[in-house]
């Protein structure tokens, strides 16, 4: 578990990062989704309220939470 861990704070800190390429960013947020656990949901969730990011980024950031809340994980 704690692999997955490591994992979702380095997907965090790239999706957050502005200095790397949009492309770059959405993978991240995708893959965050794709974990779908409760930690992968709060981090999705602070990505969404990070006013830092382009809307885009923090509205597919809420999809990818919504995903994970109707999977009920």
């Amino acid at each position: 578990m704690p692999e997955q861990t490591d994992e979702l704070k380095k997907l965090a800190a790239i999706a957050a990062d502005m200095k790397l390429p949009t492309e770059l960013r959405t993978k991240a947020i995708e893959q965050l989704g794709n974990m779908t656990t409760h930690d992968a949901l709060l981090a999705l969730l602070d990505l969404a309220a990070n006013e830092g990011l382009i809307t885009k980024e923090r509205d597919l950031a809420l999809q990818q939470a919504r995903k994970i809340i109707k999977l009920g994980r």
